[in-house]
Order: C-alpha cells, then structure tokens, then sequence
C-alpha cells in the first residue's frame, strides 16, 4: 500500500487538467467499469436535535434552522422505504440517524433494520455517529456492510467547524468499525472555507489509514441558513473536480461518490466528475435533509452519458486503454 505525503498527493493536484484527468480515468479503467454507476440510496431514521455543532448543519439543536426533530423511525417504516429503493435500481441502502452516538436502547431495532434489508438482497450502511468497540461489533453481527463516519475535514480546519467531537474522535470510530470487521465509508465536504491544502490533506488522511475506506464520499457544502456556514463562498467546479481526480488516484480500489451538492451542479460538472473517477451516487429526491437530483434527471444524465448501474458485468481486458473503443 502506498503510503502518502501531502507534497507527492499535492504534486499530482497541480497537474495540468488535462494530465490529471486522463492520469485519474486510466487509474479507474484499472479497477472499474468506467460506464458503471453504483447507486446507493439515503434515508434519515431519526431527523434532528443532534447535540453536536457542526457548522454544516441542520440537524443541530444548537442551530436555529426551523427543522423539527423525530423520534427513531419504526422499522417496518424503513423497510418500506428500503424496497422501493431497490425497485428504483438501488444496490445499496443507507440509514443516518442524527446523534452524537446510538444509544443502548436503539440497538435492537438499529440490527432488526439491517437484517430486513440484508433480506432484500441489498447492501446495507448506516451512519451513527460515533460507535464503542461493542456496538461496532453488534452492528457487524446483524450483517451491516458499511458504516459512515465522515473525517469532514483537513485536522489543521477541523475545529473551524466542530467543536463537539475531536478529529481523534472520528479516526477512533473509524478504527473501531474497521477491527468489528466492517467496511469504512468516510469522506468530506467541500466549500466550507477550507484552503486547497486542507482538501488534500483530508484525502491523504484518508488513504494512509490502515486500509483505505471502501466508499469515499466527497460533497459539496449545501449551504443552509441557520449555520454557521450558510455565506460559505462556494468551492469552484473545477477544483472540485480536481478533488474527485486525486481521490480516484490515491485510492484506486475505492468507490468514489459523488455525493450531496449535486442539485446545483450542471450536468457538465457532473460528468467531468465521473470522468475524473467518480462511479457512485446517491440517487433518490432527499439526502437525508436536503435535496438531490430526481430520478428522472438522474436518468437522462446517465442517459447522455452512457452510464449503467451495477447490474453489468466488468471485464478489466474491455477497459484497460484508454483508446481502447477507437481502436
């Protein structure tokens, strides 16, 4: 495994565009089908009065952004939810529930919601917040694939926008998912005041962990009145899409997903992400709060693009040149 520094991952950031992005596509044909979408669907279980202050968001009870907070959602609820999204092409679900970390009394109904959707035949992650080594474990022995823990941020930014909860913190949880035998999904959010710097080094966190999260997530900031971060200045759609290239390079096995923020990006945006390494999406009207692209639209970017979902079969020999359809 590559070990990585901030100015060898820095070096390859500065490329010129064009270097960067043919160097990124070639690191993906290695590895994926480069007209493969995955498509994971999200869905808020508990919405709301989350002790934490991160500055990004609405579900704080310490900001004032008028959402109301829910109580744990029945899991005969999340099923439902849960099977529409795989009639709709969705191979994995995701389940968020806004706390600080799960309580002891939520378990059982946390493991029976990932048994039922274990039983659709779908993936199944869940975001939490923080996990004990035990919890971790239950988790892992009812069947969850994945579990999301975001790093946000560079370690150097991180207190401009949480104070709530330590870098270390997150790194803790991440360690203990990983050693309960899960699959890590962890990535951050752009546009929230960050240098350019702070982005690569949140990638370089990333990848150098003891093995590199499977799923990596990199959104951009949705700004949303009532945050602190709501008049953050919007990061520019070419450095995002730097930011999408230099994840595939660094972590070439990873599925990169191209995450929330895609509601205000044009379709040109969006396909130069996939063009850098992005092959997964969040597909469904919601992310847990905020908006994302409809179906349809989704389906007529794909469309344009000639993008499938994971049903097709990946021959590496078919896509291993990148010139290899003009030959």
């Amino acid at each position: 495994m590559t070990r990585w520094t901030r100015e060898a991952a820095q070096e390859i950031y500065d490329l010129p565009f064009n270097d960067l992005i043919f160097r990124a596509q070639t690191v993906h044909r290695e590895h994926f089908n480069p007209n493969e979408i995955q498509k994971s669907q999200l869905l808020s279980i508990k919405t709301g009065g989350c002790p934490e202050d991160c500055g990004y968001c609405n579900q704080s009870a310490k900001h004032s952004t008028g959402l109301s907070a829910s109580k744990l959602l029945e899991v005969q609820m999340v099923l439902a939810e849960a099977e529409q999204a795989k009639k709709n092409g969705s191979t994995r679900y995701c389940m968020g529930a806004a706390w600080r970390n799960p309580k002891e009394r939520d378990m059982p109904k946390l493991v029976a919601m990932i048994e039922g959707v274990k039983a659709m035949g779908m993936e199944t992650c869940m975001t939490l917040g923080m996990l004990s080594p035990v919890q971790a474990k239950e988790l892992a022995d009812a069947g969850l694939d994945y579990y999301n823990h975001n790093v946000d941020t560079s370690e150097r930014y991180y207190n401009d926008v949480i104070t709530t909860r330590t870098y270390a913190d997150r790194l803790e949880t991440l360690d203990n998912v990983r050693h309960a035998g899960m699959k890590i999904c962890s990535g951050g959010i752009l546009g929230m005041g960050e240098e350019t710097g702070d982005r690569i080094d949140m990638l370089v966190t990333l990848a150098n962990l003891p093995e590199p999260p499977e799923s990596v997530p990199i959104n951009m900031l949705i700004p949303i009145e009532g945050t602190p971060l709501a008049d953050a200045d919007p990061i520019e759609p070419l450095d995002f899409v730097r930011c999408i290239a230099l994840a595939r390079i660094m972590m070439p096995s990873s599925h990169v997903r191209l995450s929330a923020g895609r509601s205000d990006m044009s379709e040109e945006t969006q396909a130069l992400c996939f063009l850098a390494g992005a092959n997964s999406v969040f597909s469904g009207e919601t992310l847990l709060t905020a908006g994302n692209p409809e179906e349809s639209a989704d389906a007529v970017l794909f469309r344009k693009l000639g993008l499938k979902g994971e049903e097709l079969r990946y021959d590496p020999a078919q896509f291993s040149r990148v010139d290899a359809a003009a030959e």
